[in-house]
C-alpha cells in the first residue's frame, strides 16, 4: 500500500469496491433520477433513486423474486428475459409515479454490448420513461425472450441427454421446458402490462 504525506486513503466504499465516487458525482450532477440496476448471483434488482442532501430516496423499485411470486414466472431469476422483465416493471412503476426521463447507473458492472444490465435498460425504456441510451448496446429481441436458451436445450437435448437433464434441472422441477422460455415470457410480460393497465 502506498504511503507518505501525498498519498490519500480512498473512501471505505471505494476500497471495497462498491461505489465509484467520480462516476456517482457525474451521475448526481445530471440532476436525473438514477436506474440502479445490480446482479447478485441469483437475483436482478432494479432502483429508481433520488439522490438529495439527506440521501438517495427510492421512488420505485422491482425485484426479480416478485417476477415468481407475482407472476409465476419459472424461469432463471438471473438471466436476460429476467432482466428485462425487472427492468419493465420497475418502469412501469416510475411511470406510475410521474418519472418520465431517468439516467444509467450500472455501478462497477463493466459495460459491454447486449449485457444483461441494458436488457433491464430496455425493458425500463419500453415502459415509457426515457433513458438516454445508444441503441448499439442494446441485447438483440431475440435473446431478451430467451430464443439463445431454448435453442440451446433442443440442441443438448437431442445430443446429450443426461446434460441436458442436468443443466436445467430447476427449469424442469418447476414444469417449465426451457424449450418454451420465448412463449413462457412473453405470457409473463402480458401479466405484468395487464397489472398496470389503466394506471
Amino acid at each position: 500500500m502506498a504511503k507518505g504525506p501525498g498519498y490519500t486513503v480512498p473512501y471505505r466504499r471505494r476500497r471495497e469496491g462498491k461505489t465509484d465516487y467520480r462516476l456517482r458525482k457525474k451521475l448526481i450532477i445530471s440532476k436525473l433520477p438514477r436506474l440502479v440496476v445490480r446482479k447478485t448471483n441469483r437475483n436482478f434488482i432494479a432502483q429508481v433513486i433520488m439522490a438529495t442532501v439527506i440521501g438517495d430516496v427510492v421512488i420505485a423499485s422491482a425485484h426479480s423474486h416478485e417476477l415468481r411470486k407475482k407472476f409465476g414466472w419459472l424461469g432463471s431469476l438471473n438471466n436476460l428475459p429476467a432482466a428485462y422483465l425487472v427492468g419493465l416493471l420497475c418502469g412501469l412503476r416510475a411511470a406510475a409515479k410521474g418519472i418520465e426521463k431517468a439516467i444509467l447507473d450500472i455501478g462497477l458492472h463493466t459495460p459491454s454490448r447486449g449485457a444483461a444490465v441494458f436488457a433491464a435498460m430496455k425493458g425500463f425504456v419500453d415502459a415509457g420513461v426515457e433513458i438516454p441510451h445508444d441503441e448499439s448496446i442494446l441485447p438483440d429481441e431475440t435473446r431478451i425472450c430467451g430464443e439463445h436458451i431454448a435453442k440451446y436445450a433442443e440442441l443438448l437435448a437431442s445430443t446429450n441427454k443426461e446434460k441436458y437433464t442436468k443443466h436445467f434441472s430447476e427449469y424442469l422441477a418447476r414444469g417449465l421446458p426451457p424449450e418454451n422460455l420465448p412463449e413462457h415470457f412473453n405470457t409473463v410480460k402480458e401479466r405484468i402490462l395487464e397489472a398496470f393497465k389503466g394506471k
